[in-house]
This record gives C-alpha cells, sequence and structure tokens, in this order.
C-alpha cells in the first residue's frame, strides 16, 4: 500500500526539527505539495533538522526536493543538518543536490566592438583551420613517402573501392548536370549573341567556358558535396566509436589506412570525371545549337575546332587534382575533428562541405590568374 508523503514539524532546543515519513517518490500522490510546504516551513527557525529516519522511500526526484527545502533554509541563514539518513539516502541526495542556476544579464555593448570581434574570432578561426590544414597535409605526404619506399603498404584494394564510390558511381549525376548546363549556356550564348549577327560565336562560348571553367568547377562542387561529405561522415563515425583509437592501439596509422586510399581515389576520379564533364557540356551545347540555332553538328564541331586549342583542353584538368587533393584534406581534417556527439558530427559535415565549395572555388580564381598571366 502506497504511503503518502508527509512531514511533521517538532520543536527542538535550539530550533525546528522537521520529520519526514511515507514515500519521497516521482509516484506518490501529493508530493509536490508537500514538497512546497516543506519548502515553507524550512526556513522558519535558526536550526533546521531533518529527520529522515521515518521514510520509507526515496528517490531521485524526492531527494531533489528535500535537498531544495534544506537549500532554501540554508540560505535564509539557518544552520541545516540530516539526521537518520542511511547510506543510500546520503548518496541518493549528494548525487542529486539541487542546483542553483543564477540568469546571467546579456552583454550590452558597442555593435562595432561586437562586430570587430567577431571579425577577430573569425580571422582567429580561418588561422587555425590553415594550420591544421598544413599539418594534416604533412602526415598524408609523410604517408606517401613511407609507401613509395613500400608500395607493399598501400592499400589498393581499398584504393580501387573508393574510386568506384567516387568516380563511377558520381558519373550519373555529373554527366547530367554538365548536360544540362551546357544545353544552358549554349541557349542564352544563342539567345544573346542573335541580336546581332553572331549566334554562331556561342559555340566559341561554350567551348571555351565550358573546358577553361565551368566543367571542372560544378564537377568539384558537386564531388566536395557528394564525396567529400561522405569521407568527413565516415571517418567521424569511425571517431565516435572510437575505432580509429583502436587502429592506434593495433599500432596502424590512421592516416595512411583511412586517408591515402581516399586521398589517392579523388585524385584520380576528378581529372576523368572532369573529361567527362567536358564532353558532357558540349554535347549539350551541341544539341542545343542545333535544335535552337539551327547550328549544325557538323558546323558547330567544325568552329569548335578553330575555337579551342590543346591548352584550353588541359587547363581544366590542370586543375582538377589540386581540387581533389583540397576536397580530401579538408574532408578527412574535418572527419578527425568530430566529437562523441551527432551534433558534432553533423555541424562537422556542414562545415566540411561548405569549406571545401569555398577553396575549390579560391582555387579556380588563383588558376585563372595564374593562367591569365602566363597568357595560356
Amino acid at each position: 500500500m502506497t504511503v503518502n508523503p508527509s512531514f511533521a514539524t517538532e520543536p527542538s532546543p535550539d530550533g525546528l526539527r522537521l520529520r519526514l515519513s511515507g514515500r519521497w517518490t516521482i509516484s506518490a500522490p501529493g508530493l509536490e505539495g508537500q514538497a512546497d510546504a516543506l519548502l515553507m516551513a524550512a526556513p522558519a527557525r535558526r536550526h533546521v533538522i531533518f529527520d529522515l529516519s521515518a521514510l520509507a522511500a526515496m528517490d531521485t526526484a524526492g531527494a531533489w526536493l528535500i535537498d531544495r527545502a534544506r537549500d532554501a533554509a540554508a540560505k535564509a541563514g539557518a544552520e541545516t543538518m540530516l539526521e537518520g539518513a542511511t547510506s543510500a539516502y546520503e548518496i541518493l541526495l549528494q548525487e542529486a543536490r539541487y542546483r542553483d542556476f543564477e540568469k546571467t544579464e546579456p552583454q550590452r555593448g558597442s555593435a562595432l566592438v561586437a562586430l570587430l570581434t567577431k571579425v577577430g574570432l573569425t580571422a582567429a578561426g580561418v588561422a587555425d583551420d590553415l594550420y591544421s590544414g598544413m599539418t594534416f597535409l604533412g602526415q598524408i605526404v609523410s604517408a606517401l613517402l613511407r609507401i613509395a619506399r613500400n608500395p607493399a603498404r598501400l592499400r589498393m584494394t581499398s584504393v580501387v573501392f573508393h574510386l568506384d564510390s567516387f568516380g563511377l558511381r558520381a558519373l550519373p549525376i555529373i554527366t547530367l548536370i554538365n548536360f544540362l548546363v551546357g544545353c544552358i549556356v549554349a541557349q542564352q550564348g544563342i539567345f544573346q549573341l542573335q541580336h546581332f549577327g553572331a549566334a554562331t560565336f556561342a559555340v566559341d562560348l561554350i567551348g571555351i567556358l565550358v573546358l577553361r571553367e565551368l566543367a571542372v568547377l560544378l564537377t568539384s562542387i558537386m564531388v566536395a558535396g557528394r564525396s567529400g561529405s561522405a569521407i568527413t561522415a565516415e571517418i567521424g563515425a569511425m571517431k565516435m566509436r572510437e575505432e580509429i583509437d583502436a587502429l592506434r592501439v593495433m599500432g596502424l596509422d590512421p592516416v595512411e589506412v583511412l586517408v591515402v586510399p581516399r586521398f589517392l581515389a579523388l585524385l584520380i576520379a576528378l581529372p576523368l570525371l572532369t573529361f567527362v564533364a567536358d564532353m558532357a557540356a558540349i554535347f549539350g551545347g551541341l544539341l542545343v545549337g542545333w535544335a535552337y540555332g539551327g547550328i549544325s553538328p557538323e558546323i558547330f564541331l567544325g568552329r569548335l575546332q578553330n575555337a579551342i586549342a590543346l591548352n584550353t583542353f588541359l587547363v581544366g584538368l590542370i586543375k582538377a587534382p589540386f581540387m581533389a587533393g583540397v576536397i580530401a584534406l579538408i574532408s578527412a581534417v574535418e572527419g578527425f575533428a568530430v566529437q562523441g556527439s551527432a551534433e558534432s558530427l553533423g555541424k562537422r559535415v556542414t562545415a566540411s562541405v561548405v569549406k571545401a565549395i569555398f577553396m575549390v572555388i579560391v582555387i579556380d580564381g588563383l588558376f585563372a590568374m595564374f593562367f591569365a598571366t602566363i597568357k595560356y
């Protein structure tokens, strides 16, 4: 039979004794009412004794409510004591003790100072990311040198597996997106240039823009979102499950086992995907030029041959390995930075994609200026 929680007040020579009885548990009826009454009675005297000898049961909820009354009495200036508590009750009261969290007022200050503070913190974060990236790049290079000295250390099965995942399985989406972009560029080029009687110059636009910039840029962005996020999620999940620590315990280098195969697979896959993207975008431009602009395939291909040179084609392919390396590096760094929560994993995957796409665009801009400088 359930014994309702209750307490009785007994005057003592030096203050007040509160004798608690019944079941002070979350399921006991009237617990909150008795707890509120206890809270009001506790600060009434200079000395307050909480007598728990008659308690039938107590759980964490009851312990928290009792300790809340004790804390209120202590803050009112009373000296509090606990009597009759078993060792189990003492442990429960200690672990479930009442904590009063102070409310902090929001800091008020200059908006300019706050803005400059955020800018400074962002700059410091960028410096930390750069340092972490360079450090991790050194580890990758060190692992590659060890593999070069002993090629048997290379996990070729893993490289082939990731090459299939990053390259072959990405072909449909990469081909489709670049085909559609080629169609859009061709349609807009023909539409705008036909006002000047120069619709055929859209072929030059498609060839140069696609081969030098668009194909490699779009492909790298798609790879960063598709494969980069997968790398971060896989390594981050292994970090959460302590599988990376297990590799170190077994005497294996996580960079050599996990990062190098993915790094090499991306270095191989992205240039190949870029080539496919070039062909898909040009084919899309050819179809739209034929259907929308009346440019026959023979005229399109002939003008394309005159508009581009070998260096136009090579510019995009030269960029691809550098973009692949940056994507793999950022994805791996963010994966190893995951902490032991799903929230951390989500934040790191998001950061990996955003940083990788940003760096891909930066690298593309740097290469554009470099090739323009050397007139290539």
